[in-house]
């Protein structure tokens, strides 16, 4: 099972940082989670919120006024040359109820130009909790490996033949949305189907070692290390 450091090693980091991207290879992670949104000129850079402190809407500032208020928001092109070699999980922020919700998807396209333009030297898997905007992406870039985030109250069960049916390559359901016998359905059901399943946000060192057990992918983690220990490595 690979293990995938949720924001970097965001316990050791400031978050979605370089810094938090160089614990994590450190510690031996197998790659990390990070979230991508756009500035007002639509670069791309790595931001959980839509919101920056000291800053606000990214999507109404530019890339010039984000490096002088917030010179440790790196952009996602830096964020991959420091993650070279290592699986990066690109989240892309884009559900109707953020402030900068673009139905037109153009982070998307932009990423998929991005990873063009680098020539395929990235290892990328590009989620969203929005199946349009994966769809998008699997669509602009069809060898780009996508998959479909899914929460709590969402079966995992249902959302598999789903994101099979789309070309996605993987399902990330919510961790609370896989109790008891689901866990091993969902696990059978996706690999039928050729899915990954990849589980978030996993801390607690049992439930690493239960899924493991179960046959899940990849766990994203806030604690990579402790997660590494578990699986013996």
């Amino acid at each position: 099972m690979l293990v995938l450091a949720h924001r970097g090693a965001c316990r050791e980091a400031p978050e979605n940082t370089l810094e938090a991207f160089r614990i994590a290879r450190a510690v031996g992670a197998d790659g990390v989670e990070l979230d991508v949104r756009r500035t007002a000129e639509g670069a791309l850079v790595v931001h959980h919120d839509a919101e920056a402190v000291g800053l606000g809407a990214l999507h109404e500032r530019s890339l010039d006024e984000l490096r002088a208020a917030r010179p440790e928001i790196p952009t996602l092109e830096e964020a991959l040359d420091e993650l070279a070699g290592l699986l990066v999980n690109v989240e892309i922020k884009n559900l109707p109820g953020d402030a900068d919700f673009d139905e037109h998807d153009g982070v998307a396209r932009a990423v998929v130009e991005l990873l063009h333009g680098r020539d395929g030297r990235d290892r990328v898997l590009v989620s969203s909790f929005n199946l349009g905007t994966v769809d998008r992406v699997h669509a602009l870039g069809p060898e780009v490996a996508t998959g479909w985030l899914t929460l709590l109250g969402l079966d995992p069960l249902d959302a598999v033949p789903v994101a099979a049916g789309r070309g996605h390559r993987a399902l990330h359901p919510d961790d609370r949305s896989l109790p008891g016998p689901v866990l091993g359905a969902v696990v059978e059901r996706a690999h039928g189907l050729g899915l990954s399943v990849h589980v978030w946000t996993v801390d607690d060192p049992e439930r690493v070692r239960e899924l493991s057990a179960a046959g899940i992918d990849a766990v994203i983690t806030n604690e990579p290390a402790g997660a590494l220990r578990v699986l013996g490595r």
